[in-house]
């Protein structure tokens, strides 16, 4: 059975659609330690349209440290339920985990998907205790172009504070395969998401690093073809010159869809993504 889902598992990666079969193979392996998804479809910002899911662990009496997890696609693709394995995956490790909704290219440009993002702060901050969450204890997780919408929201306040929420609210940050320092843009859809902001240094998380940034994880492989492992490196000597608690993770040999999706059931032992972030945030935000 085991040899069959990681077969089906490797077909869905070769797909149009990859995270959504990855996590309709997910659920054929069992695991992540009886989390489950226990609210759908809630509007964050009614305006926009834009919905998210919460993903909490097995129920206990004490609120649990919460992960708000941002997809990547290159700010043109993604869904909240094509990575029900991330939200599946932090929730098992022991964190109520959101996975909200942005919008997306070509429908918007930088930066209305970080003020998404900030909409689904808010959101975590006043309405997680309700699905045993501590509005006390957030963090930002994603990849790729997810782990970018997270460095912004942690590192630049004004996101945060436009959308009403207090600064310190993000407590830590696990990033993922991110682009912190790409300017000038070389490829299409950073070009199309960010090249028509008149002022680009204000697009690139690595110029907002100050000694009030959260601690960070930087997790990246170091045969990722689609963002150089150099954005993981500059950011992350960049916050230990500002004095800021980093941890930087290059593992080699892995590409940047392989960080991805080992934060699946079917693929978790291919890097460890998932265990080096929660380590990682348990250690900022305590269990």
């Amino acid at each position: 059975m085991k040899k069959t889902v990681l077969a089906l598992a490797t077909l869905a990666l070769a797909a149009c659609a990859p995270p959504n079969l990855l996590s309709s193979v997910n659920r054929l392996v069992p695991g992540d330690n009886g989390a489950r998804r226990v609210a759908e479809g809630i509007t964050f910002a009614p305006a926009q349209g834009l919905k998210l899911d919460v993903w909490a662990p097995r129920a206990s009496a004490a609120k649990k440290p919460v992960v708000i997890f941002l997809y990547g696609g290159g700010w043109v693709a993604g869904s909240r339920g094509g990575y029900a394995f991330a939200g599946s995956g932090y929730a098992g490790q022991g964190f109520v985990t959101v996975v909200p909704d942005y919008r997306l290219v070509p429908s918007v440009r930088f930066p209305a998907f970080l003020e998404d993002g900030a909409q689904a702060v808010k959101w975590t901050r006043e309405n997680i205790a309700r699905y045993g969450g501590d509005p006390d204890r957030i963090a930002i997780a994603g990849h790729s172009a997810g782990a970018y919408n997270g460095a912004m929201l942690a590192l630049d306040p004004h996101y945060l504070r436009d959308a009403g929420v207090p600064s310190g609210t993000i407590k830590a940050a696990a990033l993922l395969s991110g682009p912190y320092d790409f300017y000038p843009f070389t490829e299409a859809r950073g070009r199309d998401a960010l090249g028509a902001w008149p002022r680009p240094a204000e697009t690139q998380p690595i110029n907002f690093v100050t000694r009030a940034a959260p601690p960070m994880l930087l997790a990246t492989g170091s045969a990722d073809d689609i963002v150089n492992p150099r954005n993981s490196r500059a950011l992350a000597a960049r916050l230990a010159a500002a004095g800021v608690p980093v941890e930087l993770k290059v593992y080699p040999g892995k590409s940047h869809v392989d960080l991805a999706k080992s934060l699946s059931r079917p693929f978790r032992g291919t890097t460890p993504a998932l265990a080096d972030s929660a380590a990682f945030l348990h250690r900022v935000l305590g269990r």
